[in-house]
């Protein structure tokens, strides 16, 4: 008999009723592909990428060797040669690839003891649509099947190794099997996953990165209470006022569903780091989180971008390209500045959507994906609607739950907490002793209306920090605009005379620089003498008339509420 004779329907016998299934004379089980897929998925959740790969290819090493075993003792081959190869056949005959052999004359050199290319892997597949893309080659199972049915054939140790997989974007499996001797120091880490020795190391590291995560996040809440007490940590987010708790409480709950979401707010307030928080929460957080600004990407790559194109698709296109829909298969995706995309690309992103598959740029085979969506604008998408710059349909789809981030002079409780982990960061990131703020420059903080929300909180601390000479942040180390920054003018209750404003706001300013009269009428942008002679109609000196200022409002605002 010859390898090319085994035939499937002589190889598999059962009983038609139910029962015991054999193949190849061997006891036999049916299982699914995406079970066996799932089962992959946990392992890499449970012990980390590395054992899990580990696993698999001790696995499928025992089953190659298994297999061999069984057929050298179960056939009558003929041909000694016949029963060595005869394991790829195998390969195809229980489903798990269809092989082809290279065309002669392609062969590496030095020409190795095996060569196979691999289509439809059934590892690649479920690798791609349970973990994602990968950047090393995925089909550990049906390599280490292989070098086990060698090794025992051929009474030397046969180790194959994929050097191409359709698990990491290639066209197709690429596997080359040589004696161990033969390998060179250069896969000596592929060559590692065949030993018990890397499962056990695989294992401690995952073991010691779980102890080291879990100290580092102790000592971050340590740091917190003792740098902003008052503060929370909510899954890596400072947090202290009533609004942006209640913001981050909703992301939690809609982190557990699976449902869209759609985050709004000012730029700046943090968008992106609410959707890492989705993601890291969900079910789906050990998967990819992949990231794209779609308002930075022109309308004619955006396509492309997204999708991904056959080689050929356009001008350029050399290769053929997974797109990030594909690339986040199992994750989340993120579309951030969804507001800019045209009209056109709304249309195909909604099917996409619809559908939950997508169809690269030059092809017409759809490609099915599980990606969740989270999107986000800084624009008002009702008003796009309505002015008809945003599809409807696409809209509604997008908003199945809404997260409405609000801005930062919306919640100045979050101003020093966040002000003062951002100072620790970066001074431990820059080298520099700088431990806290002055009480002046802390309260320039409060006063500033931060147009760039925290994103500009972030820059102005790091640039304090920078030119920050002693030990404290001083009113003088802030950028120009927070040093210019007045108190709040917030009416509230009856109107007041616009003489007793300008009275108190003036007093304001020149107590917010100490006193020093020079700065205060810079700040106000008036003259000098103008000042002093403000200053002199109100009596006293500026710190005098500052308290005599607020005394004589406080009067006339008792009186008006008593007439």
């Amino acid at each position: 008999m010859r390898a090319e004779d085994l035939d499937l329907r002589e190889l598999l016998s059962f009983e038609p009723r139910g029962g015991i299934i054999r193949f190849g004379g061997e006891r036999a089980l049916i299982l699914d592909a995406v079970a066996l897929g799932l089962l992959r998925k946990e392992l890499i959740d449970s012990v980390g990428l590395a054992a899990a790969r580990g696993i698999l290819t001790r696995f499928g090493y025992a089953h190659g060797w298994r297999t061999a075993e069984g057929m050298r003792s179960g056939f009558p081959w003929q041909d000694e040669h016949e029963w060595r190869v005869a394991g790829g056949r195998l390969h195809m005959l229980n489903g798990s690839v269809v092989i082809e052999q290279p065309a002669p004359g392609s062969a590496l050199s030095p020409q190795p003891f095996v060569e196979s290319i691999w289509h439809e892997s059934y590892e690649a597949e479920q690798h791609l649509l349970h973990v994602g893309r990968s950047d090393e080659p995925v089909c550990w199972t049906l390599a280490g099947f292989a070098s086990g049915y060698l090794s025992f054939a051929n009474g030397r140790e046969v180790y194959c190794i994929e050097d191409r997989c359709r698990g990491k974007g290639d066209p197709a499996c690429h596997l080359v099997g040589r004696f161990k001797q033969e390998w060179g120091p250069e896969v000596a880490p592929q060559l590692a996953a065949y030993g018990k020795e890397w499962v056990d190391a695989a294992l401690e590291g995952a073991t010691a990165a779980l102890r080291a995560a879990e100290r580092s996040l102790e000592a971050r809440r340590r740091e917190l209470a003792r740098i902003a007490p008052g503060a929370e940590d909510r899954a890596g987010i400072v947090v202290r006022s009533e609004p942006m708790r209640r913001v981050l409480d909703l992301a939690l709950r809609v982190a557990k569903v699976e449902s869209t979401a759609l985050i709004t707010g000012e730029s700046g307030v943090g968008k992106e780091r609410l959707a890492r928080l989705i993601h890291e929460e969900s079910p789906r957080a050990p998967r990819p989180f992949v990231a794209v600004n779609c308002g930075a990407v022109t309308e004619t790559l955006l396509e492309s971008e997204l999708f991904g194109h056959a080689r050929g698709a356009f001008t350029g296109a050399d290769r053929e390209r997974a797109g990030l829909f594909e690339a986040a298969n199992g994750g989340t995706l993120f579309l951030d500045e969804i507001g800019e995309i045209s009209t056109g690309m709304q249309v195909k992103l909604l099917r996409a959507l619809q559908e939950r598959e997508v169809r690269r740029v030059g092809e017409n085979r759809p490609r099915p994906v599980d990606v969740r969506i989270v999107a986000a604008t800084n624009r008002n998408l009702a008003d796009e609607v309505a002015a008809q710059r945003f599809r409807q349909d696409l809209y509604y789809r997008l908003r199945v739950i809404e997260l409405r981030v609000p801005p930062l002079r919306d919640r100045p409780d979050d101003v020093l907490p966040l002000a003062r982990v951002f100072l620790a960061d970066t001074a431990r990131r820059m080298g520099r002793k700088v431990t806290g703020f002055s009480p002046r420059a802390a309260d320039q903080l409060l006063r500033h209306e931060w147009p760039g929300n925290v994103r500009e909180l972030q820059n102005a601390v790091e640039h304090a920090v920078a030119l920050c000479q002693g030990t404290r942040v001083e009113v003088e180390d802030l950028p120009e605009e927070l040093r210019a920054a007045m108190p709040r003018a917030r009416p509230s209750g009856p109107t007041r005379p616009l003489e007793d404003v300008e009275r108190e706001y003036i007093l304001a300013a020149v107590e917010s620089v100490g006193g020093n009269r020079t700065h205060a009428a810079a700040n106000l942008g008036i003259g000098l003498a103008t000042l002093k002679r403000k200053l002199k109609q109100y009596g006293g000196g500026p710190v005098d008339a500052a308290r005599a200022g607020r005394a004589s409002s406080a009067r006339k605002a008792r009186s008006s509420g008593t007439t």
